[in-house]
């Protein structure tokens, strides 16, 4: 199957043949579906939190975190391509559809446009020349660029970009003592364009929230890579009878995430910001959110030196247990009753002691993205899982009836413990599901394959974690999907 320059090939981009030969495997044999019990709902997997009880959590992480170490993790790699799509038909095939008319006609209430004219240097530029300077090298490039460093709202006679509505969100909940740490996952060919932003304008935002921003950088791995086959499962060979690898979606960032040093990790995608003044809500809840996380991870470390220090008695165990049931919605295997009491204790060990994730939900308006369910994991116990539609198997009435029961979605808003009772950090690689990935049909030089996703960064890659769900406003979630989406209330000017 494989040839000598493919094993060097393997060698060199930090993979080995064993992943390699998995993945094909996986090809062959499909990943199975997960079985979902019940959609999570308010009341019943979701926590609803009141005003004031957000408004309690929000103080309470502002008095820890003055002694923790935080982190705001903003995968920001991908490109912008997609943003463009209805325009790039327009500027290469003249296709004036309703999205590129309303582009047109509400030019003057982007961003860019001040930046965009000055690039062509007329305001009367037919639409064929709009469309060049701003997707093209020609002029602005943002066909190219990723969404991280594009212009999205407008302040007076400024604009900014989304990387620097992060470091304005990170001054506001993830400082510690004035210290605010950003981590950006970028890819390799715009890593010198976001570090050069971010270098001539943190003296300004420096200055601004009275902070001292440390910011760093990742790319995602090719190591992370997942090889492409044939529609008959056989490797994908270039015209040069080179192996195709691809990137393996976000949860290759599991990677990069893992690398991180930090006791509260925020996590938000890179086009999820609004202006300054719609952030009130967000900072609110971000805040609320790490609070909560905070006094659930104390309870768990509490019972958690308990149970290493051989100090739990049968009523003690009793109440773990009824926690795992009802706070951390950990449901115990069949059969559990007649487990031994060390067999329970060890099972206890076993599912407190693992990461933390808090996952804010928002109502189902219709956006794609993974919804929050009761799942059943690998070794029969239940949990809660962010599950995308492609896990389930929608030809199963049954499985599809709890599917559309699903009241909430998960916006990629989390916030993350990543260190055990005692400090040490977990390895974030041995708390995911394997058997979670995703393969979707592509194609390359006209010739159709099939491409394989490593299991999502909030779907199987963290399906061993202790997760919690909770309801968040709609208004903290504002994704950038389509140029236009630009033109909404949330993202313009008052």
């Amino acid at each position: 199957m494989f040839i000598e320059k493919d094993l060097d090939k393997i060698k060199v981009r930090g993979a080995n043949l064993e992943t390699i030969e998995q993945q094909i495997e996986n090809f062959k044999k499909g990943f199975p579906y997960l079985n979902v019990i019940k959609a999570a709902t308010i009341g019943d997997g979701i926590i609803a939190l009141s005003d004031s009880q957000a408004g309690k959590y929000a103080k309470y992480f502002d008095e820890r975190a003055k002694k923790l170490k935080l982190l705001k993790f903003v995968p920001a790699s991908g490109a912008a391509t997609r943003m463009f799509k209805s325009l790039f038909s327009a500027k290469d095939e003249g296709k004036l559809d309703k999205s590129v008319n309303e582009f047109l006609e509400r030019l003057k209430d982007f961003a860019f446009y001040d930046k965009l004219i000055k690039s062509i240097g007329s305001e009367s530029a037919d639409y064929q020349t709009v469309l060049e300077y701003l997707l093209t090298d020609k002029g602005l490039d943002y066909g190219n660029l990723p969404k991280g460093l594009l212009h999205f709202h407008q302040y007076g006679k400024a604009a900014r970009t989304p990387v620097e509505e992060h470091l304005v969100e990170g001054a506001k909940y993830a400082n510690s003592n004035g210290k605010v740490k950003l981590h950006f996952t970028v890819s390799p060919e715009h890593r010198k364009r976001f570090k050069a932003l971010i270098d001539s304008v943190l003296p300004t935002y420096e200055a601004k929230h009275k902070v001292k921003y440390s910011i760093s950088f990742s790319e995602q791995k090719p190591s992370t890579d997942t090889i492409a086959v044939n529609m008959d499962n056989t490797p994908f060979r270039t015209g040069s009878d080179d192996l195709l690898f691809r990137p393996a979606g976000h949860g290759a960032l599991l990677e990069n995430l893992n690398e991180q040093e930090a006791d509260i990790i925020f996590i938000k995608n890179v086009d999820n910001v609004v202006p300054d003044r719609l952030k009130k809500k967000t900072i609110l809840y971000k805040k609320a959110l790490a609070g909560l996380l905070l006094d659930y991870q104390e309870k768990i470390f509490s019972y958690l030196r308990k149970l290493y220090n051989d100090e739990v008695d049968e009523k003690l165990l009793k109440e773990i247990l009824n926690f795992l049931e009802t706070k951390l919605c950990t449901l115990p295997p069949d059969g559990f009753g007649s487990y031994s009491v060390d067999a329970k204790m060890d099972y206890c060990k076993r599912k407190l002691n693992r990461p933390i994730r808090l996952c804010g939900m928002v109502k189902n308006v219709g956006e794609p993205g993974g919804g929050p369910f009761w799942a059943k994991d690998p070794d029969s116990s239940v949990s809660l899982q962010v599950v995308e539609s492609a896990q389930i198997d929608l030809g199963n009435p049954q499985q599809k009836e709890i599917f559309d029961k699903a009241t909430h979605f998960n916006p990629v808003d989390l916030i993350c413990s990543v260190k055990d009772y005692k400090g040490n950090k977990f390895n974030l690689l041995h708390y995911r599901d394997p058997q979670t990935g995703f393969i979707t049909q592509k194609s390359q030089s006209g010739k159709d394959l099939k491409a394989q996703e490593l299991p999502g960064l909030w779907n199987g890659a963290m399906s061993d974690w202790n997760t919690l769900f909770v309801e968040v406003p709609l208004i903290t979630f504002n994704p950038v999907k389509t140029v236009n989406d630009l033109l909404r209330n949330e993202h313009q000017p008052a």
